[in-house]
């Protein structure tokens, strides 16, 4: 996938999306592939039967590679309808994999509503978050709550009162020299130190 600098404002825009998967349809995998991320995937979901949540999943293998290694029941969302309908066709005989446009079931990852409570053991975001942030948004602290809407509800409405469930975040900051990347989870009343991951030359995007 081509490394360009549009404005990031537009990341939250479906069309962006739209745009960007019919003109690259190869599989690219944000920030890390995930077999440089199962060691601490297996930490945090140990239980390979459990439901696992992928949000915006673009056209990644993560997923697939989740199920190769062994997880049972995974569920991708994305806003692009584009790159879900390619999924679909892609998985349409995997039946551990599931692929969900997220507008077809009036999703925002910042409203879970559509799903029942308790319905994942984890949410993973690479680079969800991230992808959507917005020159205007104020700069959040890497260990602070993930906010979910205006009204500053964090992630803990969303993972219930399970310590056992997890939100996972691959994310990024941006140092004076380098983007490091980190792996970060938030669990009820819980916030990890990050686990630093690596130091990358140039700024993901």
């Amino acid at each position: 996938m081509t490394l360009g600098t549009p404005s990031s404002q537009a990341y939250g825009e479906p069309w962006y999306w739209d745009n960007r998967y019919a003109h690259e349809s190869a599989p690219f995998d944000w920030y890390q592939k995930y077999p440089a991320l199962a060691s601490l995937i297996h930490l945090y979901v140990p239980h390979r039967h459990e439901r696992i949540l992928v949000v915006g999943c673009g056209n990644s293998v993560f997923s697939e590679d989740m199920v190769n290694d062994g997880y049972e029941d995974v569920v991708n969302v994305d806003i692009s309808s584009v790159v879900i309908e390619a999924m679909q066709t892609k998985y349409s005989n995997c039946q551990q994999l599931k692929c969900i446009h997220s507008l077809n079931i009036k999703l925002d990852v910042r409203d879970m509503s559509p799903f029942q409570a308790g319905s994942f053991a984890a949410v993973v975001d690479k680079a969800k978050f991230g992808a959507e942030g917005s020159s205007e948004q104020p700069t959040r602290a890497l260990t602070d709550p993930i906010l979910l809407d205006e009204s500053g509800s964090s992630v803990e409405d969303v993972l219930g009162k399970n310590p056992d469930v997890h939100y996972i975040y691959v994310c990024t900051k941006v140092r004076k020299f380098s983007t490091q990347l980190f792996f970060w989870v938030y669990s009820n009343g819980y916030n990890s130190e990050p686990v630093w991951l690596k130091s990358l030359a140039f700024k993901c995007i």
